[in-house]
C-alpha cells in the first residue's frame, strides 16, 4: 500500500515491530477469539470488534470512528468475510490517522533563525521524562548540535539527579541549582548561558506534578515568561511525554496538561513493556496534537520518531 512509505531503517523498524509485540498477541488473540467460526464481519463481529479496541486503549472516540468506517465498508461493499478485517482494519486506522492528524508529526527541525532552540518538556513524574530529554539531547548532538539542559525539576533533588545522569552520559551541559530553587530562575540561567555557547539547542525539564490545574498553569506560564526576558520567542516547542502502559490515565494526562499550558508535541514512552500500544492511536487521533516520538526500548536510540503509517504497518505486521 502506498500509505506505508519506508522512512525507518530496517533495524528501526525491527525494534518497532519487537517494541509493539505485547500489544500486538494481545490484539490479535482477542480479535482471534471474536471471529472463530464466523465467515462474515456482521453486528456481531463489530460489537466484539469495538470491545477488542477499547479495552486495548484506543480510546472510545476514535474506537467508534473506526467501526463507523468499517460499517461504511461493510455497507457499501455488501459483503465482507472475516479473513479481510485484519487489512480492512489496517486500511482505515491508517486512513483515519492521515486525515484527522494533519500536524507535523516529523522529528524536531531546528531552523536557523531560531538559535538556540528552546524545547520545554513537561509531564508528570515516572513517565520516562528525564529519559526521553536524555536520548533527545543524545539525538541532536550525534547531528552535530550543540546542546545544553536546564534542570528547572527543582522538587525533587532526584529530578536533578538524573538529569545529570544523562547529561554526563550524553556528555552535554547541564545548568542546575539545588532543590527547592525557584524553576524559572534555572530555565532563565539556562538560557543564558546557552545563549554564551552559541548552543543550538535548549531542553528544560519541568516538574512533574499534577497536585492541581492552577498550580501547574502558574508554575508552567511563570517559567516561559522568564524565558522570554532572553527570548522573546522561547519555548519554541512544549513537548508533553505520556507513559503509554498507562493506557487511559494517558490520555487524561494529556487533558490536564493540554488545559494548563500550550503543549505542541507529544512523545508516548513505554510501548515496548506494554500491552496498550493502541492508545497511540487514540491520542493521536484525539488530541490533535503531532505525536512526535515514541518510546519502544530500553537502548539509547529507541527513541523514534513517530511515523503513523509506519506504526500501523507494525502493529497489523
Amino acid at each position: 500500500m502506498s500509505f506505508f512509505k519506508r522512512i525507518f531503517s530496517s533495524e528501526k523498524k525491527e525494534t518497532l515491530d519487537k517494541g509493539l509485540e505485547k500489544t500486538k498477541t494481545t490484539f490479535f488473540s482477542k480479535l482471534t477469539k471474536a471471529i472463530t467460526g464466523k465467515s462474515k464481519v456482521d453486528d456481531e463481529v463489530l460489537d466484539h470488534l469495538e470491545e477488542i479496541l477499547v479495552s486495548s486503549d484506543v480510546g472510545v472516540e476514535t474506537t467508534l470512528k473506526i467501526i463507523q468506517r468499517i460499517e461504511a465498508r461493510v455497507a457499501n461493499d455488501k459483503y465482507l468475510g472475516t479473513d479481510e478485517l485484519n487489512q480492512i482494519l489496517r486500511e482505515e486506522i491508517a486512513a483515519l490517522l492521515a486525515e484527522t492528524n494533519s500536524g507535523n508529526d516529523s522529528e524536531f527541525v531546528v531552523p536557523a533563525n531560531k538559535k538556540p532552540y528552546v524545547i520545554m518538556v513537561v509531564g508528570v513524574n515516572g513517565v520516562g521524562k528525564t529519559t526521553t530529554i536524555g536520548k533527545l539531547a543524545y539525538q541532536f548532538k550525534k547531528a552535530g548540535l550543540k546542546v545544553v539542559l536546564g534542570a528547572s525539576d527543582t522538587f525533587r533533588a532526584a529530578a536533578i539527579d538524573q538529569l545529570q545522569i544523562w547529561a554526563d552520559r550524553v556528555q552535554v551541559p547541564i545548568v542546575k541549582q539545588q532543590m527547592g530553587s525557584d524553576p524559572a530562575s534555572v530555565a532563565f540561567d539556562t538560557l543564558q548561558s546557552a545563549v554564551a555557547q552559541n548552543a543550538d539547542v535548549v531542553i528544560i525539564d519541568t516538574a512533574g506534578r499534577l497536585h492541581n490545574k492552577i498550580g501547574l498553569m502558574n508554575e508552567l506560564t511563570k517559567v516561559k515568561k522568564v524565558m522570554q526576558k532572553v527570548l522573546s520567542d522561547a519555548p519554541h516547542d512544549v513537548l508533553l511525554v505520556l507513559d503509554g502502559s498507562t493506557g487511559q490515565n494517558a490520555f487524561e494526562q494529556a487533558k490536564q496538561f493540554t488545559a494548563a499550558t500550550e503543549v505542541s508535541c507529544l512523545a508516548v514512552t513505554k510501548l515496548d513493556g506494554t500491552a496498550k500500544g493502541g492508545v497511540v492511536i487514540g491520542i493521536s487521533d484525539q488530541f490533535q496534537i503531532p505525536v512526535k516520538y515514541i518510546g519502544v526500548g530500553e537502548g539509547i536510540d529507541d527513541l523514534q520518531v513517530f511515523n503513523k503509517f509506519e506504526f500501523v504497518d507494525s502493529f497489523f505486521k
